[in-house]
């Protein structure tokens, strides 16, 4: 939805729109990686900068800017790089990303329990509950653009309607910084003047699908028999086209709390086959891995590797801990013997990456000392690189090792991109 920009339909009230039982919310933090990592680059604002790195990575997010060139999510850095070559590239942050996201869901959660995360940068909100304490839910909407505003420094698009559904047409329809109110008496009017692309569940194939059958706007899937779109589209997709196209949703807000995993990927520029520059790799991996798992206020017990090779053939290995663990040199060494137990013999490795699984929360999770440990061991350290990194940027303390990183730079880290 995001990567197509669409008008926002006319209303035929010119009066403000009534929000009487618009009680969904759905709040997208604008170009979120960008705004993020801009935080700390004010002279570039208002510029075309794209989040990524490499040449064979792919785009993590960009500024708006820069997608006026062409330049999209998950698109290679090469051809990023090609279209808008003004761009200043700036590596990901997922530190800083996870902190501002942490803190952006406790301020969803001052305003309702009924919270459901999509991901760092999205959420649905149910504030019936909320109403008679802060207020109708546009003026809601109103609070919490001002308060992610005022105390992280970055915007968020709110749409305001009584469904799920069209809450996130209306929030995508309200980019940048906006907030559209989508009235429970013109939630069918609204759905039906956008092209058939806005659906849900309609991507590329399926658009040229409805194409052919002569259906460009939702209207037209309204007014077509329902028959005609199960033979056409399936006995699933059909019919669910056919309930959106009449803004029919049932779905409700469900509370999710905690992330399953966190994890980070690198994509090599050059395929290496050198085991040393592997661990250092791992080591990178696992010190950002553990920073967002500590960031999260969680501890997990499985760590995982995954290892893609030049032919695009990919294999995972995990081992799970005997004691939850938030330590970075817990992660690596775990992570190490999982790689160095593969037994690969100059393998050509195109990517790496580490996960951390079976997550808890840290106030509850129980520590195993040592009887030889320190009072104050790696425990302490890492908390200790966290507040230097906090205060003068990710990587500002970092292992030796990775002082003198090899000739192999590498690209985005990102799995998922940001299409806000």
């Amino acid at each position: 939805m995001s990567r197509r920009q669409y008008a926002l339909p006319q209303r035929g009230d010119a009066g403000p729109p009534d929000d009487t039982g618009c009680t969904v919310l759905h709040v997208d933090m604008d170009a979120f990686y960008a705004s993020a990592s801009l935080l700390s680059r004010p002279e570039l604002v208002g510029t075309p900068v794209i989040i990524g790195g490499g040449n064979r990575g792919v785009v993590l997010s960009a500024t708006y800017e820069a997608r006026r060139f062409g330049v999209a999510s998950a698109m290679p850095m090469s051809r990023a790089r090609r279209l808008c070559p003004q761009a200043t590239v700036i590596a990901p942050d997922h530190a800083l990303y996870s902190r501002i996201s942490a803190a952006v869901m406790a301020t969803f959660d001052t305003i309702t329990p009924v919270v459901e995360p999509l991901s760092l940068d999205e959420a649905f909100l149910d504030v019936s509950g909320s109403v008679r304490r802060l207020g109708n839910p546009a003026r809601i909407g109103q609070l919490i653009r001002d308060t992610v505003h005022d105390e992280q420094g970055i915007t968020c698009s709110v749409g305001v309607a009584p469904t799920k559904f069209v809450a996130k047409l209306a929030s995508g329809l309200a980019k940048p910084d906006g907030m559209v109110v989508v009235p429970r008496d013109e939630v069918v009017g609204f759905v039906q003047q956008l092209p058939v692309g806005a659906l849900w569940g309609v991507g590329d194939k399926t658009e040229e699908a409805l194409v052919r059958l002569g259906l460009h706007t939702v209207a037209d899937i309204a007014h077509t028999p329902l028959e005609t779109l199960r033979r056409a589209l399936g006995d699933s997709l059909g019919p669910h086209l056919h309930d959106l196209s009449w803004g029919r949703d049932p779905r409700h807000v469900e509370p999710v709390r905690r992330e399953k995993s966190i994890g980070s990927d690198e994509t090599f520029e050059h395929d290496v086959d050198d085991p040393a520059y592997i661990h250092r790799e791992l080591l990178k991996l696992s010190d950002r891995t553990a920073a967002r798992v500590r960031s999260a206020g969680m501890m997990g017990r499985t760590v995982s590797i995954k290892v893609r090779f030049a032919d695009f053939t990919t294999i995972t290995r995990s081992r799970t801990l005997r004691d939850p663990t938030d330590v970075s040199r817990d992660i690596y060494a775990t992570a190490r013997s999982l790689f160095d137990g593969l037994g690969l013999q100059r393998a050509r490795i195109r990517l790496v990456g580490v996960r951390m699984e079976g997550l808890v929360d840290t106030e509850g999770a129980p520590i195993q000392g040592l009887l030889d440990e320190p009072d104050a061991g790696w425990r302490e350290a890492d908390r200790a690189v966290d507040r230097a990194s906090a205060r003068f940027g990710a990587g500002s303390v970092r292992p030796a090792s990775l002082i003198r990183d090899g000739g192999h730079r590498s690209g985005s880290a990102s799995p998922r991109g940001d299409l806000s």
